[in-house]
């Protein structure tokens, strides 16, 4: 899959965070869409990492 290849997403979100995350794109200076692909990208790496910990430690055990 190239950089340009793109899938979009749709979710709900309560409208305060819809409205932090306007605030914070207005004080970045970036768009909506930005900051939604830099909060996924963080929690998806954030995820990754605690279950390869997960798998090391439960590797451990046996």
């Amino acid at each position: 899959m190239s950089k340009t290849d793109t899938r979009v997403l749709t979710a709900h979100v309560p409208v305060p965070l819809a409205d932090q995350m306007d605030r914070l794109a207005g004080k970045l200076e970036r768009s909506r869409a930005w900051i939604m692909k830099q909060a996924l990208s963080s929690w998806v790496a954030q995820e990754e990492e605690r279950d390869r910990l997960t798998r090391e430690a439960m590797a451990d055990v046996k």
